[in-house]
């Protein structure tokens, strides 16, 4: 999946993330204000459902929407098309950039050490 998301559809996958299942309007209500008009929101559903990202099943007169890819699997196609286009594919010289930019302590990492080896 090398599929890229504007800035307007992750939005609307975020929501479909945290909720699984939603429909337009359920959607709508979740967006921050300014929210858009209701086709807006309808239309990028509609382009998701065309890059595969949502699926949708009929309930009355209406469809629920659904995410078809997982937050994870995005996450990760996204760093590492960052990580190789900034940081020449090297793990260790994105997560040095990230350390110095953001001035973060030995505490601070040995802290997010921890936790990824936990999940090993």
């Amino acid at each position: 999946m090398s599929k890229q998301l504007t800035k307007a559809e992750e939005q609307i996958m975020q929501v479909l993330w945290d909720l699984q299942e939603a429909s337009v309007k359920e959607v709508l209500a979740k967006l921050p204000e300014p929210k858009p008009a209701y086709n807006t929101v309808s239309t990028i559903i509609r382009i998701l459902e065309n890059k595969e990202f949502v699926g949708h099943k009929p309930i009355g007169r209406g469809f629920v929407y659904h995410p078809v890819i997982e937050k994870e699997t995005y996450s990760n196609q996204r760093l590492h098309k960052l990580m190789n286009g900034y940081f020449d594919g090297s793990f260790k010289s994105m997560v040095s950039f990230f350390v110095k930019e953001n001035k973060m302590d030995v505490s601070e990492l040995e802290s997010i050490l921890k936790e990824v080896n936990k999940d090993k």
